[in-house]
């Protein structure tokens, strides 16, 4: 299997929004910096300001499984307990290239 392509959505609770989006922030530039990753952009719906997404490219599965178990991403977790109101992550692969 080639790259992956994962899609997350976050829906943080309403008086959560600013902590949650400023743990999603941090992730930023620690993930950038891995071993396999392509791309890593959070959004933020410009109409409902509680749900996020991350679009993300990895070169494998195996270098994003390695992500999912990193350090920042389990502190991530720890510091957003109860703040999030649902969390959808898809994998996916591209089909037109």
């Amino acid at each position: 299997m080639g790259k992956l392509t994962i899609v997350a959505h976050i829906k943080a609770k309403a008086d959560k929004i600013d902590l949650v989006k400023s743990e999603l922030l941090k992730l930023i530039n620690t993930t950038r910096a891995e071993s396999g990753c392509i791309n890593y952009n959070l959004h933020q719906d410009n109409s409902n300001p509680a749900h996020f997404l991350f679009y993300e490219n990895w070169e494998s599965r195996s270098l994003w499984q390695t992500h999912m178990n990193n350090k920042h991403l389990e502190d991530y977790m720890k510091a957003t307990e109860g703040a999030v109101d649902e969390f959808v992550l898809n994998e996916m692969a591209e089909i037109d290239s």
